[in-house]
């Protein structure tokens, strides 16, 4: 592990939000110029507003987000987020302890962004994207609208870095043949990723009977690896003896 590991989340959103609320031409140049993958993914994978390379897909962006809905909770991003010093913080020390836990473990590029309610975190081929707009608090007003109770609790700031991590695990570690699989077998794997991330992160933030299962299993067996537990093909072993 190296001591000058530092992961500090690009503000993406902030040349976004700039361009969706004045059409600032420069904020577009820059997020085309400056994160062109990023752009592309978020105009034709998760708005599915078209090819990035269409000529009036400009255009289409902008008047996507012209909804009052929309432009209130850009606001609101910029105000919640003006500063995410404490995300960095919290995501660094957890790829330290990560490296320490997987030595192979990739750092990937993580940034931040807007995508009008469509998804929470955005996994790319060396990227993360975080959707601010999915963290606005529990209690934020538009939420009831559209969530219920349970799924308010986690559209909080806290549950950031731990959505975050459990993204990117299983991304790294995913269940093969997952649609084929039985539902225990898939609640089994989800349950070691969020107990690695409890771990990680000193907290339990993903309490379900899966997860203590992986817990018992970890005390029975104290010396398997972090990393030998997130490769277990074998899901009877999870299973009380």
């Amino acid at each position: 592990m190296t001591d000058t590991l530092e992961v500090k989340i690009h503000r993406y959103d902030r040349l976004e939000c700039l361009y969706l609320k004045t059409g600032d031409f420069s904020a577009l140049q820059q997020m085309s110029t400056d994160y062109p993958i990023e752009t592309r993914t978020l105009i034709e994978k998760i708005l599915e507003l078209g090819n990035v390379d269409e000529p009036d897909i400009n255009s289409k962006l902008l008047s996507y987000f012209q909804d009052s809905t929309l432009q209130a909770i850009i606001s609101d991003v910029e105000i919640q987020y003006a500063q995410m010093d404490d995300l960095n913080k919290q995501l660094t020390d957890a790829f330290h302890k990560l490296k320490s836990w997987i030595p192979g473990i990739k750092v990937p590029l993580v940034y931040a962004q807007v995508c009008a309610l469509d998804q929470s975190i955005v996994i790319g081929d060396e990227s993360v994207g975080i959707c601010l707009d999915k963290y606005l608090g529990a209690d934020y007003p538009l939420y009831a609208k559209y969530y219920d109770k349970e799924q308010r609790q986690t559209m909080q700031r806290s549950y950031i870095v731990p959505d975050f991590l459990g993204f990117y695990l299983l991304s790294i570690y995913p269940l093969p043949n997952f649609r084929e699989v039985e539902q225990e077998k898939r609640d089994l794997h989800l349950a070691r990723i969020q107990w690695v991330v409890n771990k990680v992160l000193g907290r339990k933030f993903f309490r379900t009977i899966y997860v203590d299962k992986i817990d018992k299993y970890k005390q029975r067996h104290p010396s398997v690896t972090v990393e030998e537990l997130l490769k277990i093909n074998d899901f009877d072993r999870f299973k009380e003896k």
